[in-house]
């Protein structure tokens, strides 16, 4: 994968089509959490991954209202995307992103333009 061709990517979308991703992301990136669960309900046997899981969703679901409220002061593109694929120290972490990043990309279909209607 090539970081600047996904920021490139990104930044091309419009607004509500880079929320799409990012939600599509979000419930890829949780669907990889689960693989720090433990084997009964109260356990987890990976708290460091699922603690960066959680930050993560919490940021995104941040910068998705932001995106959605058309917040200028939000992080700009490229940073969330350096945020998501940017090689880590961590490997098991920077492996849950790229596995839920890859799933969303390919399941994600763009539209050249969104309409929304009134009621």
């Amino acid at each position: 994968m090539n970081l600047q061709s996904e920021i490139a990517y990104f930044s091309e979308l419009p607004p509500l089509d880079q929320a799409r991703l990012m939600a599509l992301f979000l419930h890829e990136l949780t669907v990889e959490g689960r693989t720090t669960y433990g084997p009964s309900v109260d356990q987890v046997h990976d708290g460091a991954r699922l603690r960066f899981v959680n930050e993560i969703v919490c940021r995104l679901a941040r910068f998705m209202e932001q995106l959605l409220a058309d917040d200028h002061t939000r992080p700009a593109d490229d940073v969330v995307m350096r945020m998501l694929l940017s090689p880590r120290a961590d490997k098991a972490a920077e492996r849950l992103l790229l596995n839920a990043y890859h799933r969303a990309i390919h399941g994600f279909d763009r539209y050249d333009t969104t309409v929304a209607m009134d009621n």
